[in-house]
């Protein structure tokens, strides 16, 4: 990854400050450096090597392969037997480009924008960024690049270009959020709502909202701290310092509010109100279900916050693209397929599953479903897979089939809501796609409308590729 300084490069005592690292004593100046690599296999001539560390691979084993594609020099937490790099130590290298991501973007001075929640957080990013990028230039998260490595390197892709900075923040455990906001310093951060996941590590709604709300920890002063105003959690959220936003449909004392939503075909209208009174009508986003009006909602207050025009943020709502495998809807096989993959809780279930009953209806299809599991749930698993299987029957899904052991208890909670015991399947070996879809193929047919959905890790878009 090239910098975008123009002609100009670091040298080595500007690395070592930048991450707080112990420069090698040389005898000779080193060439200055032109970019960053964590990864030997794509590095460049002219980069620096930063010789990550996780559980399943240590890049300190590679510092050869690095020299010989032309790095400079390292930044390492040792130096390796017969390394001929010369090596910034430091004490954790994952850190280390943390601090130099955010030495890095203090180079550039864009507005920092954050999002972080349970669910919808990159549907919400993507929507503020359809609305930014038709006025500012904006450099965004792309894919799943929302963690301790993935958040930096976002970072260091800015360029002088670039007036707005947009990440993404994912979390698994306590303290982590934290840790990405005071890299990035977010001027503008945004909490979507409060769900179910992680409840494995956190252990309450109550801890999930803990760890979501760290994102402050980073935050400017006199930042702004946009909530999801109908989620009761975040509803007296201490935010010192910082100018409280709040946004909603239900609540009418969210400063902005979603109102007279109206529902169409492949889309949907609705006004968005400030302080009760209408001030944008009929905004349109060519997306489905009210889990979705909030998220357009909070990309167009994003937007009116950062001076963009009235006719930039319908432009940029309705130019909306979700990112792949979150709710993407395409024909296949005579069937209307909804691939929701990315990642599932018992809200974004109900959600997929509104959607999926609304696409049945308007385009005159059965409504199938395949739910698989949804992880970090904890204790509450069993009974949560449950009441998942319950909303299916009673929203009228009219096949179910479910997709790993703990997804079996969906089946359950849909049989005891009362669908048909002929009507659901189950498969709990989630090794073996082929026979999955040998099932499924017995099951669909021409005219239906399917939903596919479940936690990363059971990559259920397998079953959607064999079809």
């Amino acid at each position: 990854m090239y910098f975008s300084l123009e002609k100009n490069g670091l040298d080595i005592q500007t690395f070592a400050k930048f991450t707080e690292g112990i420069a090698p004593a040389l005898t000779e100046s080193l060439p200055l450096a032109y970019g960053i690599s964590t990864d030997s296999r794509t590095a460049k001539q002219g980069e620096v090597f930063f010789a990550l560390r996780g559980e399943n691979f240590d890049g300190h084993r590679f510092m050869e392969a690095a020299q010989k594609a032309g790095c400079v020099f390292a930044v390492a937490e040792y130096v390796p037997e017969n390394c001929m790099l010369p090596c910034i130590l430091v004490n954790d290298t994952t850190k280390a480009l943390g601090l130099f991501a955010r030495a890095y973007k203090k180079m550039f001075h864009p507005i920092t924008l954050a999002v972080t929640g349970s669910v919808g957080k990159t549907t919400t990013k993507q929507f503020i960024y359809s609305v930014l990028s038709t006025q500012y230039p904006t450099n965004v998260t792309k894919g799943n690049f929302n963690n301790e490595i993935g958040l930096p390197l976002t970072m260091l892709d800015l360029h002088a270009a670039h007036r707005a900075l947009l990440l993404e923040m994912g979390m698994n455990h306590k303290g982590e959020i934290a840790y990405l906001s005071h890299l990035a310093e977010p001027d503008i951060a945004v909490i979507t709502n409060i769900g179910s996941a992680h409840l494995e590590n956190l252990g309450s709604r109550e801890g999930i909202r803990d760890a979501k709300a760290e994102i402050r920890e980073g935050m400017r002063k006199g930042g702004i701290l946009i909530l999801n105003g109908d989620e009761p959690l975040l509803s007296d959220l201490p935010a010192e310092g910082l100018t409280k936003i709040y946004i909603g449909i239900e609540n009418e004392n969210a400063a902005y509010s979603a109102r007279n939503i109206r529902t169409q075909e492949d889309g949907m209208l609705f006004d968005i109100a400030f302080h009760g009174q209408d001030f944008l009508s009929d905004v349109r986003i060519n997306a489905i279900g009210k889990h979705n009006i909030y998220n357009a909602l909070i990309g167009a207050v994003c937007g009116l916050l950062l001076g963009v025009s009235e006719e930039n943020i319908r432009k940029g709502l309705l130019e909306f693209v979700s990112a792949d495998m979150r709710q993407s809807i395409s024909e296949k096989n005579g069937m209307i397929v909804i691939e929701d993959c990315y990642n599932a809780s018992p809200e974004s279930m109900r959600a997929g599953l509104d959607v999926l009953l609304h696409t049945a209806t308007t385009k005159k299809c059965r409504p199938v479903a395949v739910l698989g599991d949804m992880r970090e749930l904890g204790s509450i698993s069993d009974g949560a897979h449950k009441t998942v299987g319950a909303y299916a029957a009673g929203v009228g899904v009219q096949k179910l089939i479910t997709f790993g052991k703990s997804a079996s208890n969906i089946a359950e909670g849909a049989k005891e809501a009362g669908m048909p015991a002929e009507n659901v399947f189950t498969i709990e070996d989630t090794e073996n796609a082929e026979n999955a879809v040998c099932l499924l193929k017995t099951v669909l047919q021409e005219g239906d409308a399917v939903l596919f959905k479940a936690s990363r890790a059971v990559a259920l878009e397998r079953l959607i590729r064999l079809l």
